[in-house]
């Protein structure tokens, strides 16, 4: 067996790069060496970091230079009461029934925060949630010589769809191109390709499609290709287009609340609700240019994505979610709550990427929902529609405390 100490002397003197050590290791031992130099190098105890329970070349596919796991505590929340349609009717969600949610975070209340609101969701009888549109976008950037040029690259496109369909789908056996939409800037033209990635989150998927079909363009038209992404797609930043036209999974939740359960469990009435809603979610988002009209969804799809092994630098996407709050008058002049999130782009999957470590696939088995589904993409269907019925959880117990002006109070009482 190959000595760690031996390695990261290696390393300190220059003999190994610090990324060559599984070619002369198994994972862990090289995991272990990588460890000693740093802990050499910074003067630094990594005991904690180099103590996790799954053999590191699980890792592989997911890390490059491992030294050992970051360890977030993990919780759940619920059960999650999600109004679905088991059958598979084409108007029902793919999610039915109640789920426990893990979530994982360093945030203190949040999870608390969270139960409380899924509590009163439960007590109403559960929240709908659908998910309303799918399609996970790569949009390449190509150069032309001007508008001509342009407008003949994009009647090409427009006009030979099966063609570059049969290129892409060449290269998955799941994902299916559904649209290209062409936008032009003078001399460059971008091509939104679109793809349902079933129980993927489908990024790579959607990338290696869109190379092959790239090359058709190329060879069809006057067009070349500067870049595979053109930024239109747009990944991992706050972009106007995703919060418009969605990217992943568009999903929504709503619930109805009776006024007396909101007064009884929130400690607040569906009017004071719903103003403090317009007044810092929409007036106070639209004045400070916000693209987002929520109080904190973010919140809860990152700790979800952290449990579940979902691309955590997508939780940006989150930030787009509108959060709508209405008293809604009965005869009698009391009101009850109307409460809903609209997720435009939740880029969630139940295979590949970090789904498959260990840790995040136990996760997703408390969910029921590891692994394909059963039709391809009800998987992850589901996953999007219990988190957004989490989200507006989130949403409804935090409006609730602001309204009732207990924020600071719930706070201090968990010594958060």
């Amino acid at each position: 067996m190959t000595d760690p100490e031996d390695l990261a002397t290696q390393v300190r003197e220059g003999d190994l790069r610090i990324h060559e050590l599984e070619e002369h290791a198994d994972h862990d031992t090289a995991a272990e060496a990588r460890r000693l130099f740093v802990e050499r190098e910074t003067g630094t105890d990594l005991e904690s970091i180099g103590d996790y329970t799954f053999p590191a070349e699980r890792a592989e596919p997911n890390i490059e230079n491992m030294i050992g796991a970051a360890q977030i505590p993990m919780g759940i929340v619920g059960p999650v009461d999600v109004n679905g349609d088991a059958s598979g009717a084409s108007d029902g969600g793919a999610a039915d029934g109640e789920h426990y949610l893990p979530l994982a975070t360093t945030e203190g209340a949040l999870l608390a925060s969270v139960n409380r609101g899924l509590g009163v969701i439960r007590t109403a009888g559960g929240a709908d949630a659908r998910v309303t549109k799918n399609g996970m976008t790569r949009a390449p950037v190509f150069r032309v010589n001007g508008v001509a040029e342009a407008a003949e690259t994009v009647e090409w496109v427009n006009d030979n769809f099966d063609t570059l369909a049969e290129a892409a789908e060449s290269t998955t056996s799941h994902g299916e191109l559904l649209d290209i939409e062409p936008y032009v800037v003078g001399d460059s033209v971008y091509l939104r390709f679109a793809y349902d990635t079933k129980d993927a989150m489908g990024m790579n998927m959607a990338t290696i499609a869109t190379g092959e079909a790239c090359e058709i363009v190329e060879s069809e038209t006057p067009a070349s290709l500067v870049a595979l992404s053109g930024n239109l797609c747009s990944d991992k930043k706050p972009a106007a287009i995703n919060a418009v036209e969605g990217r992943g999974r568009s999903v929504t939740a709503d619930v109805l609340i009776p006024g007396e359960l909101v007064e009884e469990r929130l400690h607040t009435t569906a009017d004071a609700i719903a103003e403090a809603n317009t007044r810092k979610n929409l007036t106070g988002s639209a004045k400070a240019g916000s693209l987002g009209f929520n109080a904190h969804a973010a919140n809860v799809v990152a700790a979800a994505f952290l449990a579940t092994g979902q691309d955590e630098a997508q939780v940006v996407e989150a930030a787009n979610t509108i959060t709508t709050m209405d008293a809604r008058q009965r005869e009698d002049g009391t009101s009850d709550l109307y409460a809903s999130v609209s997720l435009a782009s939740l880029e969630v999957g139940t295979v590949g990427g970090g789904t498959k470590l260990p840790t995040q696939s136990e996760a997703l088995e408390i969910l029921g929902l590891r692994g394909g589904g059963e039709p391809a993409g009800s998987n992850a269907d589901a996953l999007a529609e219990i988190i957004a019925v989490g989200a507006l959880a989130g949403e409804l117990s935090l409006l609730a405390a602001l309204a009732s002006r207990h924020l600071a109070s719930a706070h201090e009482d968990l010594g958060r």
